[in-house]
């Protein structure tokens, strides 16, 4: 786990692809993309299973190392409508059953326009980007990376990854949170998702997840 300092609030960037805001008891997920691999499956194209079921599971145990009371989505929860099959839907309402009392918040994305917001029994309040925590007007919480006037925004959408390394052959590409001067990006929490190498410039915050640990990179040339 490190922390980071971004529009009044504390971050707890874990390890686990999401954020603890400690003092507001909640965890912000960007791009679940939840149902992604069965859409695929439905195409024909030969992805693996249990995908949401792992992705839940990381969500449970976050919940309770961190003792949330709220999680925000960063958009993408679901991937697409067609998507919503029946093993999809009933793992996470099974998933909501067991955290009744767990506030769940939904900024929508790009995927959840086309997906629809979730099903009534998920228990998702769903509002446009960008939102405001109570007591946090500066910090904007959004789906796409866009700056805005009086606040720091956090986001997600791109994927971010960094590239370690020297040559071709020893290079790893590792998902990162990157913070540049008026945008921060989450990396996706979804495991069946792509990645998006970023090129940092002077001034940013880089720190990459390298197994089960955060690490702040030097970006000094």
């Amino acid at each position: 786990m490190a922390s980071h300092l971004a529009g009044g609030a504390r971050l707890q960037l874990l390890a686990e692809r999401a954020v603890h805001l400690p003092d507001q008891d909640t965890l912000l997920v960007a791009d679940a993309h939840i149902g992604k691999a069965h859409s695929f499956r439905r195409l024909g194209v030969p992805v693996p299973a249990g995908t949401t079921v792992e992705a839940l599971q990381r969500l449970s145990a976050l919940v309770q190392a961190t003792g949330a009371q709220r999680i925000v989505f960063l958009g993408d929860l679901l991937h697409a409508a067609h998507g919503r099959g029946l093993a999809t839907l009933a793992a996470f309402a099974d998933w909501r059953a067991s955290h009744a009392g767990l506030e769940l918040l939904l900024v929508r994305g790009n995927h959840d326009r086309h997906a629809g917001d979730p099903p009534a029994d998920w228990q998702v309040q769903c509002v446009d980007e960008p939102h405001h925590l109570p007591g946090l007007p500066g910090l904007a919480l959004a789906h796409h990376p866009q700056s805005m006037p009086g606040a720091y925004v956090l986001a997600g959408h791109v994927h971010p990854a960094v590239v370690l390394g020297g040559r071709a052959h020893q290079r790893l590409r590792l998902p990162c949170f990157h913070f540049g001067s008026d945008v921060g990006l989450l990396p996706a929490f979804g495991g069946f998702t792509g990645l998006h190498v970023l090129r940092p410039v002077p001034g940013d915050r880089v720190f990459v997840i390298a197994g089960d640990e955060v690490r702040a990179l030097n970006l000094q040339p």
